[in-house]
């Protein structure tokens, strides 16, 4: 069953104002399944394999002169010197949607889209599917603990692998391909222990010294290996809102997964059940929640302003949304019952800042939505009212 994508509708309408699309995502996103639904009339190139890559390497202009008529590149970070060729079409021709670049090293196609192609480019990001995406379709999840565990990657539905076995494979073929290519790493089974002790990190404030510790390596080593993480779509870091209300903020950032599922595979869960006592599990569900809200506004070509709030002594609110001029408010729980605790950071902030109860909001893991004076309650299964409000 096809599951029709958000971003599609923003892909189609901007292919018609720039000559170049560019989609990044990490891999397994549905960059080119999307691409090739987008322009089915397009060539494809995939430029991981060796023969498109050495003949657009070697010759980039009678490489590019075989696919007239609108080009797919898939990777195309792997080949910099057709991007200079590239733009020299597109500013001869003057026409809209010639070229669809996708790629998964976000660092590395946009450093050459800096360089030849600022201002003929749309870019946009793919992230797996989103929980809306899913919704009613086959592949619809009511139970929160199976959702978290399976994680969003398309093969997981479209191809029905199990999660055991494609994170297995995702992580050993991410490694061996991006990392390798991203970083000089002599021990990769240290890089895989090091994901894993960056998903025991969690929903949590980075600290690189501990990281360092853990693995006994130095600081500027964990740094550029967080880096390549977030370049390539594995993790994600949430910076604290600044605004001062008198009081010392905290000013470390705290770190996320794109997808639940990976970090689920790193930290060893074997099944969905196992989530339910975890001692991560409040965090995993904030993952969740963070990545849904990042998946909403990047599929709709926008880049998300996320941040949280804790000061010095405790007070803390889980996510600010800055949309705008208006901000959203938003406290994360994963329980499934509603406790009136829950409401004590969005009071304490409301009581600073003035910002009315209408722009505040709790996700929480049950079923029920509710209206509170504090803030309006959602079940993670009715998200798609906070975006909604967020239009």
């Amino acid at each position: 069953m096809l599951i029709n994508r958000a971003l599609k509708k923003k892909i189609l309408d901007l292919a018609e104002k720039f000559p170049v699309i560019s989609i990044t995502g990490p891999r397994q996103s549905g960059k080119t399944t999307l691409a090739k639904l987008c322009f089915p009339d397009y060539n494809y190139i995939n430029l991981e394999l060796p023969h498109h890559r050495i003949f657009a390497q070697e010759d980039p202009e009678a490489f590019l002169k075989g696919y007239r008529g609108g080009l797919i590149l898939d990777e195309a970070q792997y080949v910099p010197e057709l991007f200079s060729y590239i733009q020299g079409i597109v500013d001869e021709s003057g026409e809209t949607g010639q070229f669809i670049l996708t790629g998964s090293q976000n660092f590395l196609l946009l450093e050459n889209i800096t360089q030849s192609l600022a201002g003929r480019v749309a870019i946009l990001h793919l992230l797996p599917f989103s929980n809306d995406e899913l919704k009613n379709t086959v592949y619809q999840e009511e139970n929160l603990n199976e959702l978290l565990f399976k994680g969003s990657y398309p093969p997981l539905y479209d191809k029905q692998i199990e999660p055991i076995d494609f994170y297995q494979s995702y992580v050993q073929s991410y490694i061996e391909r991006d990392v390798r290519n991203l970083l000089n790493v002599s021990n990769l089974n240290l890089f895989r222990t090091f994901m894993g002790i960056v998903a025991g990190r969690t929903g949590q404030i980075l600290n690189v010294t501990s990281i360092s510790n853990d693995l006994g390596l130095d600081s500027k080593t964990i740094r550029a290996w967080l880096s390549v993480l977030e370049t390539s779509f594995i993790i994600y870091l949430i910076r604290p809102h600044h605004k001062n209300y008198n009081k010392r903020l905290i000013k470390s950032p705290k770190l996320y997964f794109y997808d639940t599922g990976l970090a689920c595979s790193l930290l060893g869960i074997r099944n969905a059940s196992e989530i339910q006592n975890h001692f991560l599990k409040g965090a995993l569900f904030e993952n969740f929640v963070f990545t849904e809200i990042s998946k909403y506004y990047y599929h709709h070509g926008i880049k998300p302003e996320l941040f949280f709030w804790r000061d010095n002594i405790g007070n803390e609110v889980d996510c600010i949304v800055r949309d705008g001029l208006q901000s959203k408010i938003i406290e994360i729980k994963s329980a499934q019952t509603i406790n009136s605790a829950f409401f004590k950071g969005i009071q304490y902030y409301q009581k600073i800042s003035g910002i009315e109860a209408k722009y505040c909001y709790l996700i929480y893991g049950g079923n029920e939505n509710q209206h509170r004076t504090a803030a309006q309650v959602l079940s993670w299964k009715n998200m798609n009212s906070l975006f909604t409000s967020l239009q």
